[in-house]
């Protein structure tokens, strides 16, 4: 792919901690094998308005630090029509842009394949979502962060729950994976964890009450994903109306989980797989994700990456339940 001369890099959907090293990474990569990068701002919208600007080393100095994203991001449904996508080809046409390469989670990365197949034009992505849900690789860029923040966030709730008696059910994000709620109810000491991938309520919640809170704890953390029906107030008020001698208080966490600067893992992560998207160029790969799987970098192929569900490990599960006790 001796063509490619200048490489355009966007982010998109969600902000997660640790784009801006991914964004660094790129740039530095790409410039140090000869290659033009350019940024484009505001994710798919801006590709298509032609929010477009060359960057250099100096452009990415000093933002491995920051959180968000320093190309800023959005939704754009724009981008999911024909017209949309045609603008964009056309601003990748202007701007001399022979590759494409996107940060985000899987409607961005669902957005990269289908431009990539109807305009035969390569793409490459990076997993950058707080989630985690993308398969074919162990972690996503910002996924470390947002446990981090969580049990930071829980470890103070705590405080107040044991000092007032109460049982907390405290949403975190997830959207439909389970990996937040399941993974910082075992960092945080939680009593349960309620997660998409065992979609029966009831269960949950009557197994919850029957192992803890009904035997010798007074005080009591429950992780709760996400969900328009199913969150932290529904079993909040399940528990009100069931059990009314018990304390009962939700805690949204919500955006406050997107924000601060990257840990050393999701740094290292986000600039291995930026450098990973610069070798696959080199290699003549298009239309893949770059991962890290048992700490190798591996390339998976967007219809894996987004269509495969990735699957909790139960092995966790057992652990949460047993230390709950």
């Amino acid at each position: 792919m001796a063509k490619i001369k200048t490489i355009g890099i966007l982010t998109s959907g969600g902000d997660a901690p640790g784009m801006n090293a991914a964004i660094r990474a790129v740039t530095r990569a790409g410039i140090s094998n000869g290659f033009n990068i350019k940024g484009i701002y505001r994710g798919y919208e801006g590709l298509i308005n032609g929010e477009v600007k060359e960057f250099t080393t100096e452009d990415v100095s000093g933002i491995i630090t920051r959180g968000g994203t320093i190309l800023k991001t959005a939704r754009s449904q724009e981008f999911m029509t024909q017209e949309g996508q045609q603008k964009a080809y056309e601003t990748l046409q202007r701007e001399t842009i022979d590759a494409l390469i996107v940060i985000g989670g899987n409607g961005s990365l669902t957005g990269a394949r289908n431009f990539a197949r109807d305009y035969d034009f390569p793409c490459i992505g990076l997993p950058g979502t707080i989630d985690n849900d993308l398969y074919g690789t162990d972690a996503t860029i910002g996924y470390d962060t947002t446990m981090n923040t969580i049990m930071e966030c829980v470890d103070r709730i705590r405080d107040t729950a044991q000092s007032h008696q109460r049982i907390f059910f405290v949403e975190v994000m997830g959207r439909d994976a389970g990996f937040l709620a399941q993974n910082s109810a075992i960092a945080c000491g939680a009593e349960a964890a309620i997660i998409p991938e065992f979609l029966t309520e009831d269960d949950q919640l009557k197994e919850f009450l029957g192992r803890g809170i009904r035997k010798s704890k007074k005080s009591c953390i429950v992780i709760v994903s996400e969900s328009p029906k199913c969150g932290a107030y529904y079993y909040a008020d399940r528990v009100k109306k069931e059990f009314p001698e018990y304390d009962v208080r939700v805690s949204i966490l919500g955006h406050l989980q997107r924000g601060g600067s990257p840990t050393a893992r999701d740094r290292i992560l986000a600039s291995r797989t930026g450098v990973g998207a610069i070798e696959a160029i080199l290699q003549g790969q298009r239309n893949v994700m770059i991962g890290v799987r048992n700490n190798e970098v591996v390339f998976v192929p967007f219809s894996e990456a987004i269509r495969t569900d990735k699957p909790l490990d139960m092995k966790l599960l057992k652990v949460l339940n047993e230390l709950s006790i």
